[in-house]
């Protein structure tokens, strides 16, 4: 599922564009790129091993959710469960092909499949769709 946007649209208020511009542009063409947020701050993924890190959620939030970038925003949910989806559900595969089902531990699922698992569990899931994936490991 490729994302592509008109680069040079200003989406963005100028803050942002300074500062994540050019890496939201890039994780909106990349397979996979998304934000994701947690307690910790924020990891924005753009390439395949290549991510940014922060703690000024709120600013970029904003700037993805209005340039159509996927957000996973799993602050508001118990530690327990975040813990659970990290360390035994699957890595988003960005930028490179994902691992066959089934997805556990230590491999790689297109991002619907984890961001599914996500908003099952009560985390905000913004521009990505629900989609009901057959091979998912619960």
């Amino acid at each position: 599922m490729k994302r592509r946007r008109n680069a040079a649209a200003p989406l963005i208020a100028p803050e942002a564009e300074k500062h994540y511009g050019q890496y939201i542009r890039e994780a909106l063409t990349a397979e996979g790129g998304h934000l994701a947020i947690g307690r910790g701050g924020f990891t924005l993924y753009f390439a395949r091993g290549a991510y940014l890190s922060g703690h000024d959620c709120e600013t970029i939030k904003t700037a993805c959710v209005a340039t159509g970038l996927p957000v996973i925003d799993s602050r508001a949910l118990p530690f327990e469960v975040v813990c659970y989806l990290a360390v035994r559900g699957p890595m988003v595969a960005v930028g490179e092909p994902a691992s066959a089902p089934p997805w556990g531990a230590f491999s790689y699922a297109p991002l619907a499949a984890v961001a599914d698992a996500y908003r099952a569990a009560g985390a905000e899931v913004w521009n990505l769709p629900p989609v009901v994936m057959a091979a998912r490991r619960e």
